[in-house]
């Protein structure tokens, strides 16, 4: 999975190369990987999450 930099609009994320959709906070982030079929994933795991940019505490409006 990967996570695109702050932006407005939000985080664009990437799952398999799938654009998957925008995360404006931490649930959205979740709801899209849910869709996805990834219920429980380990956000803290660099080989599951490559972020492109910015902090991982940091979601813009």
């Amino acid at each position: 999975m990967i996570v695109d930099p702050p932006m407005i609009g939000g985080r664009r994320v990437i799952v398999e190369g799938r654009d998957v959709g925008r995360a404006h906070r931490l649930p959205d982030l979740l709801e899209l990987l849910s869709r996805v079929g990834l219920d429980a994933p380990d956000l803290a795991d660099p080989a599951f999450v490559g972020r492109r940019g910015g902090v991982p505490d940091t979601w813009p409006a």
